[in-house]
């Protein structure tokens, strides 16, 4: 007997930065784009404190409370709480665009990899794996986040203990902890829900007594 999907495998990329950013994630199928937004600001630990739209075949979807900011040659913002996951085509590698701050400009590849049917339906996202942190926020784009990590990378630089203090005291571009990730989907959903304002610093190892 045929069982529907309820559980959606997703590839969510950061746009333009190379080692690539990038999350694996599995998502209710029944969820809408409004709520897929909530946890790609969860995956990334973005703060969800800027605007956001989704792009998909010409159209804009998005919050249209918030499209007051736009001019009126804008093309229109359709509600993401109007189009389901499961709306989409099921042939996997179905591909568009999720932008994050109309500021920095951060352009996600959002990839539908395969529908899944899994034992229990699911009630919030997964991770399954991903790879490096995405860039601070309001590091003003990639132009903005390369002059970062040059500044940091340079002990001499006149900027650079401003910079590593706005920081949070550490930056690593390759940290990546799924365990962390994972909790944080978790609560994705929830309200008020608060993001770290940086990165986890390592843990330093103990010194031998």
């Amino acid at each position: 007997m045929f069982e529907p999907p309820n559980a959606l495998q997703i590839h969510v990329a950061i746009d333009g930065i190379e080692p690539a950013v990038w999350r694996r994630l599995v998502v209710p199928y029944t969820w809408h784009l409004g709520e897929l937004h909530l946890a790609i600001q969860a995956a990334f630990n973005w703060w969800n404190s800027h605007l956001h739209e989704f792009r998909i075949g010409g159209l804009r979807y998005g919050d249209p409370d918030a499209d007051e900011w736009g001019s009126a040659d804008d093309p229109r913002v359709f509600d993401e709480r109007e189009v389901r996951l499961l709306d989409f085509d099921r042939e996997p590698g179905l591909g568009f665009t999720y932008l994050y701050d109309f500021g920095d400009d951060w352009y996600h590849t959002v990839t539908l990899e395969r529908p899944l049917v899994l034992e229990a339906r699911p009630r919030h996202a997964t991770c399954l794996d991903g790879a490096r942190a995405r860039p601070p926020e309001d590091v003003g784009g990639l132009g903005g986040y390369a002059n970062f990590l040059a500044i940091m990378a340079d002990a001499d630089d006149p900027e650079h203990a401003e910079i590593r203090r706005w920081c949070g005291g550490h930056f690593d571009p390759d940290w990546f902890d799924r365990a962390v990730v994972d909790k944080d989907l978790k609560s994705a959903l929830k309200p008020n829900v608060r993001r770290r304002l940086h990165q986890p610093k390592p843990i330093r190892p103990e010194r031998p007594s």
